[in-house]
């Protein structure tokens, strides 16, 4: 007697934990191409729009960082900003991809926004570091926030020396 195996299905596939990404065979190039479409919805200040983009993502590859990425940047373009959701997003996101240097800057954001300058500082220095060559847009938009804070300090400094 022969017995043959079928293949699982989808619905056991996704009880067994398996992503949806998997299930259905979407590629990295189309994560990547999911997640231009929310940064984009996210630029155009489109946040409920960018939000259900990156929830979806996330649903279809929790393994995914961009997901999470765009999550956290829509909770810092929200007014006010949820700190605390940027937080929680930007740092799964990190764990996921810890040499990128635009989540290590927001992630800078996010702990400047607390006041919480020495997390702060180590993100920002690590999202630098990630980028040697001042190519990425998250590590430049972390040089000008560098640059801003230091031309604050010194004005600082400069008034009360006056004083």
């Amino acid at each position: 007697m022969t017995t043959t195996t079928q293949a699982p299905t989808t619905a056991e596939r996704i009880v067994a934990g398996d992503q949806f990404s998997e299930i259905f065979g979407i590629t990295q190039t189309q994560l990547q191409g999911i997640a231009a479409l929310g940064y984009n919805l996210c630029r155009q200040g489109k946040l409920k729009e960018a939000e259900t983009v990156f929830r979806g993502l996330t649903a279809t590859d929790s393994k995914c960082p961009y997901g999470f990425a765009g999550l956290g940047a829509v909770a810092l373009a929200k007014k006010p900003a949820d700190l605390s959701g940027a937080y929680e997003n930007l740092s799964k996101a990190a764990e996921l991809s810890p040499n990128d240097p635009t989540i290590q800057a927001n992630l800078g954001e996010v702990f400047l926004r607390q006041a919480k300058l020495e997390e702060a500082s180590k993100h920002f220095k690590r999202a630098l570091e990630l980028d040697p060559h001042q190519s990425d847009p998250g590590a430049n938009r972390a040089r000008a926030i560098i640059s801003g804070l230091s031309t604050v300090v010194a004005e600082l400094q400069r008034i009360q020396s006056a004083a």
